[in-house]
C-alpha cells in the first residue's frame, strides 16, 4: 500500500487542480503561506501553460476547499525526464498536520505512474523545519548547492531586503524508487547511519535574523562554505538531526 494511501486524511482530497477557481486559489495560497509580493508570484497563466507542456498542479481539498497545492513541471537535462518540483504551499491553518506530506507523497505516486523516477526543487539551507521534512519525512538527498539562486535581497521576509542577505539554496534530489525512500513512503524507518561529516545551522533563523540581522548573514556566509567544501569533497547529505539550538545536517560518503 502506497503512503498516499497510508496518510490520507479522511477529510483531505488530493486530485489535480485543473479549473480557473481552483488555479486562482494556488494564487491565494502562495500569497498566504509565503508573504510573496505580486511580482513574484507564479500567475495562473504560468501554471495553466505548465500543465500543457507536460507538468500539472496538485491540491489538497477539504470540504471542496483548497487548502495546498504542489506544482511539478516536466525536466529535462540531456535525454533524461523528470520532475521539477517549483513550490508547495498548505494554508496556515492546515500546517503542520500532514497535508504537505501527503501532497508530495501523492506527487511521487504520480511521477512514478509516469515513468519518472526522480524529482528535484529547492529550500533555503538555514530552516531547520525544511530541512527535517525534506531529507528525513521524505528521504531526499543534497549534492547541490546554489549560490544566491533569486539574487541578493530575494525573500518574504522584509527583514532580509536592508541587509543584502543572498537567496542560497539546496537542491533536494528525490530518488524515487531508492530503497529509503520506498521505506519511508511504506512508513518504515530507514536510518543511514553514522555520519561522516556535520554542519550546525542556527536553532530559529528567523528569530536571529530580527535579533542580529548582520550575524544572521554571517552564518548564512558560513554555511555556505561548509556546505560547498563537503559537497566538493564528495559527500552526500542524506539526514538532518533535530536540535532547539544546535540543528545539524549529517553528510555521508557516497555508498
Amino acid at each position: 500500500m502506497s503512503q498516499t494511501k497510508m496518510v490520507q486524511n479522511a477529510d483531505v482530497e488530493v486530485r489535480e487542480v485543473s479549473s480557473i477557481e481552483e488555479y486562482d486559489g494556488c494564487i491565494r495560497l502562495q500569497r498566504e503561506a509565503f508573504g510573496l509580493p505580486d511580482l513574484e508570484i507564479s500567475p495562473r497563466r504560468h501554471l495553466i501553460v505548465s500543465r500543457m507542456a507536460g507538468g500539472w498542479t496538485l491540491g489538497a481539498f477539504i470540504e471542496g476547499k483548497l487548502v495546498g497545492f504542489v506544482h511539478h513541471m516536466a525536466a529535462a537535462q540531456g535525454d533524461r525526464i523528470f520532475g521539477y518540483s517549483h513550490m508547495m504551499a498548505v494554508a496556515v491553518e492546515y500546517q503542520n498536520r500532514g497535508v504537505g506530506a501527503q501532497l508530495k507523497w501523492a506527487q511521487r505516486e504520480r511521477a512514478l505512474a509516469e515513468g519518472r523516477d526522480f524529482i528535484k526543487w529547492t529550500f533555503e539551507p538555514m530552516r531547520a523545519r525544511n530541512a527535517h521534512f525534506n531529507l528525513n519525512r521524505l528521504g531526499a538527498n543534497i549534492r547541490e548547492y546554489a549560490v544566491n539562486f533569486y539574487g541578493t535581497d530575494y525573500g518574504a521576509n522584509p527583514a532580509e531586503k536592508t541587509i543584502g542577505m543572498d537567496s542560497d539554496r539546496l537542491f533536494a534530489g528525490w530518488e524515487l524508487r531508492s530503497p529509503r525512500v520506498e521505506a519511508l513512503s511504506e512508513g518504515r524507518q530507514y536510518s543511514p547511519g553514522a555520519p561522516d561529516e556535520v554542519i550546525e545551522i542556527p536553532g530559529d533563523f528567523s528569530a536571529l535574523l530580527k535579533a542580529d540581522a548582520q550575524l544572521a548573514k554571517r552564518e548564512v556566509l558560513r554555511v555556505r562554505e561548509e556546505f560547498l567544501r563537503a559537497l566538493s569533497a564528495g559527500l552526500v547529505c542524506r539526514s538532518f538531526e533535530r536540535h532547539p539550538e544546535k540543528p545539524r545536517y549529517l553528510f555521508y560518503r557516497e555508498g
